[in-house]
C-alpha cells in the first residue's frame, strides 16, 4: 500500500513532531503503543500487520489453545490408592478409568 504523505502531515495528525515521525520511520525510536494504534486506524490494518506477524493487512486468525492443566487433587489420588490393591492386574487401569470418570464430571 502507497500512501503519500508526508512526515510533517502525519505527525501532525498523530500529534506529534515531524522528527518523531522520522526516527520511527528510521528505527531510531519505539514507536508508542497509542501511535501504532493510530497507523492501525489510519491505514485500515491489523497491529498484527503492522507488527509484521502476519503479510495479511487484515489481521492474523489463530487459535490459540492453552494448554490443558490437569487439576490435581492430593486427596481424591491417595483416596483411590486405597482402593485398589496394588500389584493386581486391573489395579492401573481401574484408577485410570476413575480418574477419568471424575475429570469428566468435574468438566
Amino acid at each position: 500500500m502507497s500512501v503519500q504523505l508526508s512526515q510533517a502531515r502525519l505527525g501532525k495528525t498523530f500529534g506529534v513532531g515531524q522528527t518523531s515521525i522520522f526516527k520511527y520511520e528510521q528505527g531510531e525510536a519505539t514507536v508508542p503503543a497509542e501511535i501504532m494504534l493510530k497507523y492501525a486506524d489510519m491505514f485500515d490494518v491489523s497491529m498484527d500487520y503492522l507488527y509484521g506477524r502476519t503479510d495479511n493487512p487484515h489481521g492474523m486468525y489463530y487459535s490459540c489453545k492453552t494448554p490443558e492443566v490437569e487439576k490435581s487433587y492430593p486427596e481424591m489420588d491417595r483416596f483411590i490408592e486405597m482402593c485398589f490393591e496394588p500389584g493386581t492386574a486391573m489395579n492401573e487401569r481401574l484408577k485410570e478409568t476413575l480418574k477419568a470418570m471424575m475429570k469428566e464430571a468435574r468438566e
